[in-house]
């Protein structure tokens, strides 16, 4: 019966050559689509979850909930104290990244980025795939490291990395392992393990770290089947409290793995995050897609059903029941569905590195992979259900004595329900298009907008941790050497870049009549007497540093936020200030500039002059002249720091990188929202061309009557640019409210106002109404004796 039923859907494809190609390629596109969003879908929502037992596998998070205050760091001491006195606990690991140690192989230096210090139970609670070696001997020897494949290749090339050297800080450490890299959907992007054991073995570094107020490390635990979270969480409040002496404002709280992911609250953070709203945005776009594309099918089924009226009048009066009709229309429905699953893995596997680049991420095509095939098996599924059911119903249910009486076939005899689905066809791609236009718009404003500094022809260096007590002396010798040349027109050094800056205190500043309950949360900066004129920076009131003038030592700059934050009373300029136990003055206030994402409002800052803060350099080039300064940079480099490799950036580059996801999303929303428009406008064209088969002879009388084609024309495309600016209408509202919530994400963000509704309103109409017309100025123009003798 099967066989049966697919040989009359292959027959009814080739008969209708020209719906079936319309059908499949539309179908293919919609699925490649959905199935390419549901794959990163898939991605987000598995991060970490592959780690054995990872229900119970958490991380510790320090919270201050007065100031509100959040941070995945602890004190070193805690894992060895949790291990003796919390018994829900079963392991306790610990994570240390805030060193780049510089790798030297065989003369070549790297700085390892992606570099992680760990302790012995990392390779117990975590799972990583053994390549070469074990974890075993990793944990007994300090000056073990184990490499990812990937890593093990950069540095060895297609030599074993097993028993390798690499030479550390003057120390020689052996590769006791290789493991595969890191899957894309873990958190744990680290290419480098270390020992802690090694980095401890440095007695000032234990002698700083062996203090119950110092939170450098990042601390997992793993608990005991059953065990309550928020027991263990107040235990080990309770365990910090006794032994920091803490007045109990901080407190402890566990997140698990694969929630981690996921968390809002830490803005800084070493881990991978992921935003759950865009997961759930994007999931929504694969069914929309998937929608768009099946409502051509429906459409298309529908529209061609008074030409099929008398193929399945004929078959029930010969004897086929309505469950056989149904059947039948279903495996054609089947049929198109596998054939568009076929060329939408073509389509998958052309698109896949596009995709790959934009995410990027590693994203493959397995044949043999579960996962993929459970996404591509709900995708089929979503579509076979959406395209099958109503066509089936209504070709099955036709009464033969009517249809030869020539009664109206379909029930709604407008056709309201077909006219329903192209609405909302072009309901969904005109809010694509519209949140497109905005997205855009967004990106660009934040490109535009005077942050308040010039961020261009600036080129960033740091002076590695390796100089250690020489860091004044050689920072002041470095910005005398840079500023000798000719193609370099400042050069300022810092204690963080402008772009980002992260280094914040509280409770670290007082000045007269402030209230004793307020302690602000303040972002801190080192900066010498070049930096205003650096980044071109603005004052409002009073001056920046200045050579030779000794107070200025215990002076202090305040941003305009600052000063209203603070309510300080005029004249602020000369105020007492102690900031970090430093009595002294406020010099000068500078004009607010942006110095972090524009997701953030900018909060206050403190600027001060203390140089054993300040390792970080930006140098301004004179224009095109910005090759020729790194390479002066390069020069005075292995004069100073001969040890270890140079890293420098671009500040242009580096400030859009704090906008990557946005651009990431805003491109991927840009090609999907072509996808739907093309899908769309496939559909659109052939209800167009068979509206205008349907009027042949009617058209042919009128042109006889003299009718131009102007006229036939608009008579043809009228119906359909009603439909689409219905559809403007009603979606306008959803857009608006949809995107105003996505610009609630910056602080600084455009007003979604009418306009670029209007051009957004605007294009779809154009793509609908050179779509149509293409058909009806085709219909217009054929030879009316031709048309009225076919007929």
């Amino acid at each position: 019966m099967l066989n049966k039923y697919l040989k009359i859907a292959w027959r009814s494809i080739l008969k209708n050559k020209t719906t079936s190609i319309i059908n499949i390629v539309g179908l293919s596109a919609g699925m490649a689509a959905a199935v390419l969003i549901l794959l990163w879908v898939q991605n987000e929502m598995s991060f970490d979850k592959y780690h054995p037992g990872s229900e119970r596998i958490y991380r510790l998070t320090t919270r201050l909930p007065k100031i509100g205050w959040i941070w995945e760091t602890t004190p070193l001491l805690l894992a060895d104290v949790i291990k003796k006195e919390v018994p829900e606990v079963e392991k306790v690991t610990r994570l240390y990244t805030n060193n780049w140690p510089v790798f030297n192989v065989k003369g070549n230096l790297f700085y390892e980025k992606d570099g992680a210090y760990v302790d012995n139970d990392w390779f117990t609670i975590f799972h990583f795939d053994f390549l070469e070696g074990n974890a075993v001997s990793f944990n007994e020897h300090p000056y073990s490291i184990i490499l990812t494949s990937s890593e093990a290749k950069k540095y060895f090339g297609n030599t074993s990395a097993l028993g390798q050297v690499i030479h550390i800080d003057s120390l020689n450490y052996q590769v006791t392992g290789v493991i595969a890299d890191p899957p894309v959907n873990s958190s744990f992007q680290f290419h480098a393990f270390i020992p802690m054991a090694a980095l401890l073995s440095n007695p000032d570094i234990r002698k700083n770290d062996e203090n119950w107020s110092n939170d450098n490390y990042i601390t997992f635990i793993k608990s005991l089947p059953g065990a309550n979270p928020v027991t263990i969480a107040q235990k080990i409040t309770d365990i910090v409290i006794k032994n920091k002496h803490d007045d109990g404002s901080s407190k402890f709280t566990l997140i698990s793995l694969p929630d981690m992911h996921f968390e809002k609250e830490i803005k800084n953070s070493e881990f991978i995050h992921g935003n759950l709203n865009t997961v759930y945005i994007f999931g929504f776009l694969a069914f929309l897609l998937l929608l768009i594309a099946c409502i051509n099918y429906v459409n298309l089924t529908t529209a061609k059903a008074s030409l099929r009226a008398r193929e399945v009048s004929i078959r029930k009066i010969v004897g086929a029941s309505r469950i056989n009709l149904f059947f039948q229309f279903i495996a054609e429905s089947i049929l198109i569905s596998l054939i568009s699953l076929v060329l939408t893995l073509l389509l998958i596997h052309l698109c896949l590195p596009g995709f790959n680049a934009i995410t990027e991420k590693t994203f493959s095509l397995p044949l043999n992979s579960i996962g993929l095939w459970l996404v591509l098996g709900i995708t089929l599924f979503t579509a076979f259900l959406l395209n099958s059911i109503y066509p089936a119903i209504l070709l099955s249910s036709f009464k033969p004595l009517n249809v030869f009486r020539g009664v109206t076939i379909l029930k709604v005899k407008d056709s309201s329900f077909r006219k329903g689905l192209v609405v909302l066809q072009f309901c969904i791609s005109f809010m694509l298009i519209a949140g497109t236009l905005i997205i855009y718009s967004q990106l660009q404003f934040i490109q535009k907008k005077d942050p308040g500094y010039n961020r261009s022809q600036l080129i960033s260096f740091e002076l590695p941790s390796s100089v250690g007590n020489k860091m004044e002396s050689v920072s002041a010798a470095v910005k005398q050497d840079l500023l000798s040349q000719s193609n370099i027109e400042n050069v300022t050094t810092s204690s963080q870049s402008i772009v980002h800056m992260g280094s914040m205190c509280n409770g670290c500043i007082d000045w007269q009549g402030r209230d004793t309950t307020y302690n602000p949360s303040i972002l801190q900066l080192s900066a010498d007497v070049d930096f205003q004129k650096t980044m071109q920076l603005k004052m409002k009131e009073g001056r920046w540093y200045k050579d030779g003038f000794v107070e200025d030592k215990h002076g202090f700059i305040l941003n305009e936020t600052a000063v209203r934050d603070f309510k300080l009373k005029d004249p602020v300029v000369g105020m007492p200030l102690v900031f970090r136990g430093d009595t002294g003055k406020i010099i000068g206030v500078v004009k607010d500039f942006v110095c972090r994402s524009m997701h953030e409002t900018i909060g206050p800052v403190v600027i001060f002059n203390d140089a054993r803060w300040r390792n970080h350099f930006t140098v301004r080039a004179s224009a095109g002249n910005q090759s020729t300064v790194i390479a002066v940079i390069t020069k005075i480099w292995k004069k100073y720091v001969p040890d270890s490799p140079l890293e420098y950036s671009f500040m242009d580059e580096t400030f859009n990188q704090l906008y990557k996801s946005d651009q990431q999303a805003s491109l991927l929303i840009l090609v999907f929202a072509v996808i739907a428009v093309v899908i769309s406008a496939l559909g659109l064209f052939s209800l167009a061309a068979f509206a205008a088969e349907q009027r042949t002879k009617e058209i042919g009388i009128r042109k006889v009557l003299g009718a131009t084609v102007k006229n036939i024309a608009f008579l043809i495309s009228k119906s359909f640019i009603k439909l689409v600016c219905l559809s403007i209408v009603i979606s306008s509202p959803i857009g608006w409210w949809a995107m105003n919530k996505w610009l609630q994400n910056f602080a600084y963000h455009i007003q979604s106002g009418w306009v670029l509704f209007l051009l957004a309103g605007f294009l779809a109409l154009m793509i609908a109404l050179l779509t149509v017309s293409f058909q009806a100025i085709r219909a217009a123009i054929a030879n009316p004796v031709k048309s009225l003798r076919t007929e």
